[in-house]
């Protein structure tokens, strides 16, 4: 089966195999005392042009989240989400099961505004009963958002300059920053550093077995954030092995390179269905693509192509996500062709 399913079904980039490899039988310290670990927060201090953020490195996105949220919240706290953010709908309640509540906006084409932000600060705050109910904490965003949708320099600035009125932090989801960051964009790593008080770049889909590089960017880091990993059940014995693999991203551009991968083959694909008359769901500039197709058209080409209904199938036609990654090739773009030409002629659409 072809796969456009998500943009972690491979493994990870040789380079990181290579690396582990080299290394496989030497001995070093655990928990992230090691030297591998120590260059990667290096090279990715560099890369933000953050010399004095701290960087830690845990095993995946809803562990990321949780914890960082977790370590930044008061236990009477809560976070600002829009409806659509990934901690509101695809993370089984891991935020809320620590004690703090999701505080969900509207979300237009999967983005939050600081205008609804700021109506949702300004009516807590008027209340004469917000002593009895979750204060709001924190405001969550991702680059890109669920729907491969991308803030602007602009709409980031709103954001981090209502936040800092409001006093609270301003976190930012990075899965797929790798991909954001290629994208057509104003907006860059050394500006997303400025502009949150911490994020994450994901690794998980953009090339490494697993890992996301959390980094907080003001001085900000919770009193023994260590411990707080360690007290989640987060902190790895082995932590060279999210390390090495992070350390290798950020040598010789190879982070920008597979996201830069990702975007190339997703207009290619993008490009492809258009071309065929089926039109976008959702326009992302990103690495996911969004179409609406006909039912029988869907059925058909899951015969011998991997992807995913965006919801429930509807009556005639349903909206569907195709992910391209870091790994996907040109060849697997021209098979994606032959399976979807032969779908069209034998449904007759």
């Amino acid at each position: 089966m072809l796969s456009f399913q998500c943009d972690y079904t491979e493994g990870c980039h040789e380079k990181i195999l290579e690396a582990f490899a080299s290394v496989n039988r030497e001995q070093y310290s655990g928990y992230g005392f090691d030297p591998f670990t120590e260059s990667a927060k290096n090279k990715i201090r560099q890369a933000c042009q953050c010399p004095d953020a701290d960087v830690f490195f845990l095993s995946g996105g809803t562990q990321t989240n949780a914890i960082a949220i977790d370590s930044m919240l008061r236990p009477y706290e809560g976070v600002i989400s829009g409806d659509t953010g990934h901690i509101s709908i695809h993370e089984a309640g891991a935020i809320e099961f620590l004690g703090h509540k999701v505080l969900t906006v509207p979300s237009r084409d999967g983005k939050i505004s600081a205008a609804d932000v700021r109506k949702l600060l300004e009516d807590f705050w008027a209340d004469g009963t917000y002593s009895h109910m979750v204060f709001p904490g924190m405001v969550y965003i991702s680059q890109p958002t669920e729907l491969g949708t991308l803030y602007t320099a602009d709409e980031l600035r709103s954001l981090s300059s209502l936040c800092l009125e409001y006093k609270i932090p301003l976190y930012i989801d990075g899965a797929r920053l790798g991909y954001g960051l290629m994208a057509d964009t104003d907006v860059t790593l050394p500006m997303l550093a400025e502009l949150a008080d911490l994020f994450y770049i994901g690794g998980t889909k953009v090339g490494t077995l697993n890992g996301e590089a959390l980094v907080f960017t003001k001085n900000n880091t919770p009193d023994h954030f260590d411990t707080i990993i360690k007290e989640h059940g987060a902190l790895l014995a082995k932590g060279r092995l999210v390390g090495i693999q992070f350390d290798t991203l950020f040598t010789d551009g190879l982070y920008y390179e597979l996201g830069a991968n990702g975007i190339r083959r997703a207009m290619e694909l993008r490009e492809l269905f258009l071309s065929r008359g089926i039109e976008l769901y959702i326009d992302s500039p990103t690495n996911q693509q969004f179409f609406v197709m006909k039912n029988e058209l869907i059925h058909r080409l899951r015969e011998n192509v991997m992807f995913e209904l965006w919801g429930p199938e509807r009556e005639a036609t349903t909206p569907v996500r195709f992910v391209t990654s870091w790994a996907t090739t040109g060849e697997q773009i021209r098979d994606l062709e032959n399976f979807l030409d032969l779908a069209l002629e034998e449904t007759g659409i």
